[in-house]
């Protein structure tokens, strides 16, 4: 059976945070639900459909923005007490806007996740999780990194108490208590939380994740260890996850999963005999999905999906026919509904048309008058700079609660702009002056109209760090600009990772003086992303980093007063510690530096590089060849005579082309790390072999992998 979905919008508010609608429990199976949903006015709104009309149950005045959004009650009863979390205060209404709960926790940060299970509260703000039993302080926690989503094992079903908290080191930490009770490692850094089924699965115990970079995975929470049971990769590059839910909308009596992403797409995954995952239903929407839930709303006995987006689009993917067939010589009628709600909506829209003009008018004559005072229009922009492993380059998202009229990208680093797929914009570029001025990068992207989500994806060279900017103009009077700031740090390409391959050769750079444990913390945080903000607990902390271009490793272990960094690329440890000695020597702290050269680390690098190297270059002269190849295709009018190989390039010129323009300057990216890596060998014996590049580059010209390596070790 194929699913057919339709798509209706039914109300819009302000713009949304993740995970702040809900569905409250039908009356009767299948009968209309009502939304509840917070924004980030403060405003909590509860409306059901009638007539196709969206009518409010109530509305709450503005206030702090709602971060979260709960559904709670008696355990075993319907959940339709509405729990919303805005500031570091959490508020209780019933499902007729009755306020029975105003309860202020001690925290110091704003909430930022939060789940509900009973008399319990658990909560958790960037760094701290706090468990509440009826309003009274249980237990604490202090995560080692930034907390995204905090859920609890449902009790009922699951005799103890077990918290789990999605952590952005690629961590789940299951708690007892006050203390971790088990780690579990996942393929990304987990964003979203939610239990199988929505009641934990056949045991109760299952949890469900989604990633920021996209993956969706199955865990078994036990309680002595974690059983992983499917794992969704990202196949496809579609967003990160934003929100999940359970619901069965296929209508096979199995609870399908339903996914939301910040690219705007959703999924329906259905489940097969052996209870694995498979895709039965996408569509895209034009902006991020914040919350995501089945149920029925639109109409009585039609399941739907309903969503709300990031600028607060309330929508429902309904299975209710959008269109009906007729047979010959059959009128087709509209029905009496149809035909009042097509006159309400013409009626509505030239309303706003002439409230428009008014105020257009009004606006022309304020900003003509010599006492009018001018302030500037305030927009929210929600964006994203992420590493995406697979390819090594980093995607910038921007969207914007209106339309994007035109992005400003200005960088004081050499980086590469990436074609995207999804990007529709006209990319212009200006030249730079890097000289005189620290301008690598001047581009604008004008949008399209109705544009409110842009992505961009930029490349950045190891050992190169500074600034990249954002200036976003909409579509809005008076003009107004916001600038967003990235930092491109010095090993911009390594991303955390869990362990790392022990037997590889090692070079070894160890610091030593008066420092303290925050302050090399903050040395480490400054050269490597996904480091977390503040020093972990502790007297000291290992960290593992890989690198998404080459493959090679890093370990770096500190605490007060010493240093220990170990990598199988010279480069990286040299790039370390030019930048550490420049952050200390800036605190006018005296450093001890020794290293500990291992020449086999050299040979390994070169072999990690060569597959990248020998696969680019077959790739450039393959498409140096196509334009002689079809010229001789044109004249013989056909293939035949060509040897397999080249036929093979002529069937595949497209996709050859369309490979090679979508890696400008990967050539000179290799090129330019095995350069580095012969500098900084010699560098570490003393030596200055910087006239020997020319040499180099000949070898590398005619690559040859022996070659090479023996030019490594004669020079």
């Amino acid at each position: 059976m194929d699913l057919h979905l339709h798509r209706a919008d039914y109300l819009q508010v302000g713009v949304t945070s993740q995970k702040t609608m809900k569905l409250l429990p039908a009356a009767r199976h299948r009968a209309t639900q009502k939304v509840v949903i917070g924004d980030h006015d403060g405003v909590v709104v509860c409306f059901g459909m009638k007539k196709g009309e969206a009518v409010a149950v109530f509305k709450t005045l503005r206030g702090r923005t709602v971060a979260r959004l709960e559904l709670g009650g008696v355990l075993n009863t319907p959940q339709e007490k509405i729990f919303i979390a805005a500031g570091s205060e959490i508020r209780g209404f019933t499902k007729r806007g009755k306020q029975f709960l105003s309860f202020e926790t001690n925290l110091t940060e704003s909430i930022k996740a939060m789940h509900v299970s009973g008399a319990d509260l658990f909560l958790s703000a960037s760094y701290i999780y706090s468990h509440y039993c009826d309003c009274k302080d249980q237990h604490y926690y202090l995560s080692g990194d930034r907390i995204n989503d905090v859920v609890c094992l449902p009790v009922e079903r699951v005799s103890r108490v077990t918290p789990v908290l999605a952590c952005q080191d690629r961590l789940l930490r299951v708690l007892q208590g006050s203390d971790v009770l088990y780690e579990v490692e996942v393929p990304g850094p987990p964003a979203v939380l939610a239990l199988h089924h929505g009641d934990g699965g056949d045991s109760g115990e299952d949890l469900l994740f989604g990633t920021s970079d996209g993956r969706l995975g199955l865990t078994q929470i036990t309680a002595s260890k974690p059983v992983h049971k499917w794992e969704i990769r990202n196949e496809k590059k579609r967003g990160g996850v934003l929100c999940v839910d359970s619901f069965d909308i296929v209508g096979d009596g199995v609870k399908d999963l339903l996914v939301g992403r910040d690219d705007g797409m959703v999924e329906v995954y259905t489940f097969d005999g052996a209870n694995q995952p498979v895709l039965r239903f996408e569509q895209a929407l034009s902006e991020s999905v914040t919350s995501i839930q089945g149920g029925c709303v639109g109409k009585d006995g039609y399941d739907e999906i309903v969503v709300s987006t990031y600028s607060g689009w309330v929508s429902g993917l309904t299975t209710e026919p959008a269109h009906r067939e007729g047979g010959p010589g059959e009128e087709l009628r509209l029905s009496q509904e149809m035909q009042s709600k097509i006159s309400s909506l013409r009626s509505e829209l030239e309303q706003l048309q002439l409230k428009v003009l008014q105020e257009r008018g009004k606006y022309q004559q304020s900003s003509q008058s010599s006492n009018a005072k001018s302030a500037v229009p305030s927009f929210s922009i929600n964006d994203k700079f992420t590493l995406n492993k697979d390819d090594a380059s980093y995607s910038l998202i921007l969207e914007v609660q209106t339309a994007i009229d035109n992005v400003l990208i200005q960088s004081d680093v050499p980086i590469d702009l990436l074609d995207v797929d999804k990007n529709s914009a006209v990319v212009s570029f200006s030249s730079c002056d890097s000289e005189s001025s620290d301008n690598f990068l001047l581009a604008t992207y004008r949008c399209q109209a109705n544009t409110t989500r842009l992505e961009l994806k930029v490349r950045s060279i190891e050992g190169q760090y500074g600034t990249l900017q954002a200036y976003v103009t909409p579509r809005i009077q008076p003009k107004t600009c916001q600038v967003r700031q990235y930092l491109v740090k010095p090993l911009s390409l390594h991303q955390r990772a869990h362990c790392i391959d022990p037997d590889r050769p090692v070079n070894t750079l160890t610091l030593t003086g008066q420092f303290s444990f925050a302050e090399v913390h903050s040395w480490v945080a400054f050269c490597l992303p996904e480091v977390p903000e503040k020093p972990p607990a502790g007297e000291g902390v290992t960290f593992y980093f890989q690198n998404t271009f080459l493959d090679t490793q890093l370990e770096s272990t500190y605490r007060k007063g010493e240093g220990v960094f170990k990598s199988d690329n010279i480069s990286t440890i040299s790039i370390l510690k030019d930048v550490l000695s420049k952050e200390a020597t800036k605190k006018k702290i005296n450093l001890n530096i020794s290293y500990e050269i291992n020449e086999v680390s050299v040979k390994h690098t070169l072999e990690l590089i060569h597959p990248k190297l020998e696969y680019q270059l077959l790739l450039a002269k393959k498409v140096q060849l196509i334009d002689a190849l079809k010229e001789l295709q044109v004249h013989e009018g056909n293939t035949s005579f060509l040897i397999p190989e080249y036929r093979r390039i002529l069937e595949e010129a497209d996709h050859l082309q369309e490979e090679y323009k979508k890696q400008p300057a990967h050539l000179e990216r290799l090129y330019g790390m095995i350069t580095d890596l012969f500098i900084d060998k010699f560098k570490f014996k003393g030596t200055n072999v910087k006239t020997k590049v020319p040499l180099l580059l000949e070898i590398l010209d005619s690559y040859d992998q022996n070659a090479l390596i023996a030019f490594f070790d004669a020079a």
